[in-house]
């Protein structure tokens, strides 16, 4: 329990400036004064945060993320660093993606999530996952066709030879 942060401020204050953070990387915003606001808000027009994905800083919310408030505040130290690693993860995933700058060794979290992988997954972890999943699904094994070849379109989304 000595791990765990003591209170819900601890933790909103952490996850407020990972979404600064996220604004400096994919969107060069450095000012965040409220006579900038309008610049931040006209850069990211169209675009959505991977922060609004992963936290809502509201205690009572329907807003659906992979982690509230109070999942967050459960949380220890170790826990905490690996889902901010995750976020990390996604937002230069998400930048290298916006700027054409992608290569073979960044893979979709969102199909890695879908697949039942961690987002740091390796080659050989996906390749392992996919032939498990394979054999459940396969139409000659009994499997449910449409999630197949789902799972053929997710793999090869991914770019895996």
């Amino acid at each position: 329990m000595s791990d765990c942060y003591i209170s819900y401020g601890d933790i909103k204050r952490k996850i407020r400036n990972l979404k600064k953070v996220e604004l400096k990387i994919r969107f060069h915003v450095m000012d965040f004064s409220d006579s900038n606001n309008k610049n931040i808000w006209t850069k990211m027009n169209n675009a959505n945060l991977i922060w609004d994905d992963f936290f809502d800083l509201h205690e009572s919310t329907s807003k659906s993320v992979k982690y509230p408030l109070k999942r967050l505040a459960k949380m220890n130290k170790d826990e905490l660093k690996n889902i901010i690693s995750e976020f990390y993860y996604g937002v230069y995933y998400q930048f290298y993606k916006d700027n054409g700058m992608l290569d073979m060794s960044f893979y979709d979290p969102d199909i890695l999530a879908q697949l039942g992988l961690p987002f740091d997954a390796d080659i050989s972890t996906i390749k392992k996952r996919f032939r498990e999943l394979a054999k459940i699904y396969h139409p000659d094994a009994g499997g449910d066709e449409a999630k197949f070849i789902e799972l053929l379109e997710q793999f090869e989304s991914l770019h895996i030879k």
